[in-house]
Formats: structure tokens, C-alpha cells, sequence
């Protein structure tokens, strides 16, 4: 019965999308811009039973910028950040500020905002946790639109386990990839999942199905394009 009640929530989400998008259209954060990137993690000092949160590294990756309704340039929209690597798709929404405030979409005017998992993952040693962006202090601004959004721009990536947040990783933007590309990127995070970091809730798999709905109408599929360790 749980099993029916994903499906049908899935579907009618991505269902009620479309009936404002062109065929070819994203159903879900629709205008967006995808770019190379790499990722370099240096770990959690108090790991968190995840291979990619806690072992340091350096991978090529692919990053997509997005806005979930497409709102025009710097206008409030929930803005999405989806990050590919080693055959894991990670899927992150601008969010409240707190404990539970991490756990709301929240629309922002910028793309240099706090960005959440929204749901928790589970790691290898069964442990929940959340996952989280932010602004890099000593980096370069992300931007307000997607058109400002440029080369070497960067953001740091967190893992939170109660009141613990702990920084493990800064992704740093490079090239932005044609038009074409980004129409054909297709992210799933159910099916792209690591084995010690698994998405769980009700809410994860409402986004897997709504996810898959979408490209199936669009005619995308979740290509394999794992990020590499350099």
C-alpha cells in the first residue's frame, strides 16, 4: 500500500507540472544550466559510514544549476543544485534556516543561498543524515541568474547528523556544457544512489517517481555519467 501511495503522489506531481510544460519540457525545475565541475572532498573528521563523505578526493563531476518553477533572471524561485558523481546523483533545493527549516523548499533571489537535501540519507552504518550547500566565504559568488552564473564560481557541501555540521567538500564550477547537453541530462537519485549513502523517506521516493515521470515524457533517460577520480 506505502509502495501505491509513492507511485501515485510521483506521478501526480510530475503530472500536474506538465500540464504547464511544452512535451520536451522539463516537468520539474525546467530552466537550468549544466557545467563540468570538480569536486574535491576532504572528509569527515568524524565520519559518517559514507565512502564519498569521508574518504578525501578529487573527482570530475557534472553540476546542474536549475530553478523549479523558472522564474525570470534574479526573481524568488526554489533554486535547485544537482551534482553527478562516481554514479551518484545527488539532488539539493534552497532551504529554511534551522533544524526543521532544512527540511522546506524556500524560493531565494539567488543562487549563493543554503541548500539542503530536504529528506535524509542513510549511510553504510545505518545513521541518518542530511545533506547541505552553502556559499564558499573565500570563493567566488555563484550569482543571482543563470546567465551570471560563471567559470570558477564555488559552493561547500556539508553533512549534518543532529546537531552536527560538518563541512566535507568544495565544488568548484568550470565549463558550462551546450544547450543540448543539458536537455539530455537526466538525474535520478533512487536509481543513482551509493550503497552507503541511500536516500530513505517518503519524500525521496515521491521525487525518484515524479523524476522518472518527467523524463519518461520528455523522452530522457538517467544516462551513466559517473564522475571520475582524478
Amino acid at each position: 500500500m506505502n509502495g501505491l501511495r509513492w507511485i501515485g503522489a510521483g506521478v501526480a506531481v510530475a503530472a500536474g507540472m506538465r500540464l504547464a510544460r511544452s512535451r520536451r519540457q522539463r516537468s520539474l525545475h525546467p530552466a537550468g544550466r549544466s557545467m563540468t565541475a570538480e569536486l574535491e572532498i576532504w572528509g569527515c573528521v568524524d565520519p559518517t559510514g559514507s565512502t564519498l563523505l569521508d574518504r578525501p578526493g578529487h573527482y570530475d563531476v557534472v553540476v546542474r544549476l536549475s530553478k523549479g518553477v523558472g522564474t525570470r533572471r534574479a526573481r524568488p524561485d526554489v533554486r535547485g543544485i544537482a551534482l553527478r558523481v562516481e554514479g551518484t546523483d545527488l539532488l539539493l533545493s534552497t532551504v529554511g534556516p534551522g533544524r526543521w527549516g532544512r527540511r522546506l523548499p524556500m524560493p531565494r533571489r539567488t543562487f549563493d543561498a543554503r541548500y539542503g537535501s530536504i529528506a535524509a540519507y542513510r549511510s553504510g552504518t545505518g545513521g541518518k543524515l542530511y545533506l547541505a550547500a552553502g556559499p564558499d566565504p573565500s570563493g567566488r559568488p555563484l550569482g543571482r541568474s543563470l546567465d551570471t552564473v560563471g567559470k570558477a564560481a564555488t559552493l561547500l557541501l556539508y553533512a549534518i547528523r543532529g546537531p552536527v555540521v560538518q563541512p566535507f567538500g568544495r565544488v568548484t564550477l568550470k565549463d558550462t556544457l551546450s544547450p543540448e547537453t543539458d536537455a539530455a541530462l537526466a538525474f535520478d537519485p533512487i536509481r543513482n544512489a551509493g550503497d552507503d549513502l541511500r536516500p530513505t523517506g517518503l519524500l525521496h521516493g515521491v521525487r525518484g517517481i515524479a523524476y522518472r515521470a518527467s523524463q519518461r515524457w520528455r523522452g530522457a533517460r538517467p544516462q551513466q555519467l559517473p564522475g571520475s577520480p582524478q
